[in-house]
């Protein structure tokens, strides 16, 4: 398991490049412009309140964006969604990937359980999240010296927690999703699809309070964004976690019990026709 581990996370080393000086640079170019605001907060309030009252609501009112939890919940409101969408293609790939192109059965041909293998890709998983995560962190992070938010790197830790749960949970959720539907971009359509879906039904919450009960059963509604740097729920983040184990649980469990498919993406294991084996014999 732990070469698994190694090797997955070597082959993860140019995606966590990417996504996390990304987003590091999101952020180094992000923070400086909290005191921006301060120095312009009347007419950053004027603006505000231009702005359509729904589209407010949508998120979540706003009305404090010049103290630092209301600046950060707006510029952070967006970002489990876009590190979702490397959890969704990272997760849907993680098997399905090496399936589709014929090389699972002959990787598990060599002495390596399907357990060890799917453990440590799985952890590997987790660990370059985490690792891409981190690098966005510092760059939130190293310019607080510099600016008046009076926020801690361990206040700003908070958020980014919360971030890791959600994404984690869709992340899984693709994993899973890879393990009963027939290829992995039907799993990453799927998966995206339900990200997205969170994200709007979790803002229309706030127009339309039908739609709370929809929007409570998806993850990103438990996306605390700039307000977790006055503490974390940990019974979201505790609950998201087991959400995200409950998928990996039900993942590796039909990893462990299904034939692996050798006949590409798009194969929906049906039996083929009798009428098409004929044409086939016929043709050879």
């Amino acid at each position: 398991m732990g070469a698994v581990f190694r090797y997955t996370l070597i082959r993860f080393r140019g995606r966590i490049l990417a996504w996390g000086l990304a987003l590091a640079a999101l952020g180094l170019f992000i923070i400086p412009f909290y005191d921006l605001y301060l120095e312009q907060e009347e007419s950053m309030l004027q603006l505000l309140e231009a702005y359509p009252p729904e589209v407010m609501a949508f998120f979540g009112g706003m009305a404090d964006i010049t103290s630092p939890e209301g600046f950060l919940d707006g510029q952070l409101a967006t970002l489990p969604v876009i590190l979702g969408i490397f959890a969704v293609l990272a997760g849907s790939a993680l098997l399905a990937r090496d399936e589709e192109s014929g090389r699972l059965d002959l990787i598990l041909a060599h002495p390596v359980s399907r357990l060890a293998l799917f453990g440590g890709r799985l952890a590997a998983f987790v660990a370059a999240t985490f690792a891409i995560l981190t690098l966005c962190w510092l760059g939130f992070s190293i310019p607080l010296s510099g600016s008046s938010m009076g926020v801690s790197w361990g206040q700003m830790t908070l958020p980014f927690l919360s971030v890791l749960a959600v994404v984690l949970a869709f992340g899984t959720l693709a994993l899973l999703l890879s393990m009963l539907l027939s290829s992995r971009r039907r799993a990453a359509g799927t998966a995206g699809g339900v990200m997205v879906a969170s994200f709007f039904l979790s803002g229309l919450a706030n127009l339309n309070a039908d739609l709370e009960p929809f929007a409570r059963i998806l993850p990103y509604e438990y996306f605390q964004g700039g307000s977790a740097i006055n503490g974390l729920n940990l019974v979201w983040f505790a609950g998201l976690l087991a959400v995200s184990a409950f998928f990996s649980a039900l993942a590796g469990w039909r990893f462990q019990r299904r034939d692996i498919r050798v006949g590409g993406e798009g194969s929906l294991g049906l039996a083929r026709p009798a009428f098409l084996s004929r044409l086939r014999r016929t043709s050879l």
